[in-house]
C-alpha cells in the first residue's frame, strides 16, 4: 500500500501567486505522487470556491469535492510550505496540507490533522520547519516509521 505522506510530496520552499495557484500546486503534488488523476485538481478548486479550507494558525487543508473522489487512486497527503505566505480570502497561509482520499478516508485524515493543528506549538513547527523529515515526523501517528 502506498504511504500516506511520501517525502516527494513535501515541498518546503513553494511560492504561489494566490490561493488558487496554491491549491493547484497541492493538486499537482498529489497527482505526481500517483494519488489522483489530474482532474482532481479541478475538484480541489471547486471545493475551495464553495467552502474555504483555511483552518487557522496559518494553515489550509485543500481537498476535493465528493464528486472528485472517483479521481483518487489512494489516500495521500502533500505538504507545501509557502515562506512568503499566500493570501487566503484575507488570511495569511504559510502551510497547505493537501488531501486526496477515497471513500470516507478524508474524515479520518481531517480529524487527525485537526488534532495536530489544535496544538499551536506543533502547528508553528510545521509552518516553520525546513526539514521534510521533521514534517513527516510531526504528521505521522506515534510510533510509525518514516519511509525512506
Amino acid at each position: 500500500m502506498p504511504e500516506l505522506l511520501a517525502r516527494s510530496a513535501v515541498r518546503l520552499d513553494a511560492a504561489a501567486a494566490d490561493r488558487d495557484d496554491a491549491v493547484r500546486q497541492c493538486g499537482r503534488a498529489l497527482v505526481s505522487a500517483g494519488a489522483a488523476e489530474p482532474g482532481y485538481i479541478d475538484a480541489m478548486l471547486d471545493r475551495e470556491r464553495t467552502v474555504s479550507t483555511y483552518v487557522g494558525e496559518g494553515v489550509a487543508i485543500p481537498h476535493g469535492t465528493l464528486a472528485g473522489k472517483e479521481l483518487v487512486h489512494h489516500d495521500a497527503l502533500c505538504v507545501l510550505r509557502f515562506p512568503g505566505g499566500v493570501d487566503w480570502n484575507g488570511e495569511r497561509v504559510a502551510l497547505c496540507v493537501g488531501i486526496a482520499a477515497r471513500g470516507d478516508g478524508h474524515v479520518r485524515i481531517l480529524s487527525e490533522l485537526a488534532q495536530i493543528l489544535l496544538d499551536p506549538d506543533r502547528a508553528r513547527m510545521l509552518r516553520e520547519t525546513t526539514d521534510a523529515d521533521e514534517v513527516i515526523r510531526l504528521l505521522r501517528p506515534d510510533g510509525e516509521e518514516i519511509a525512506q
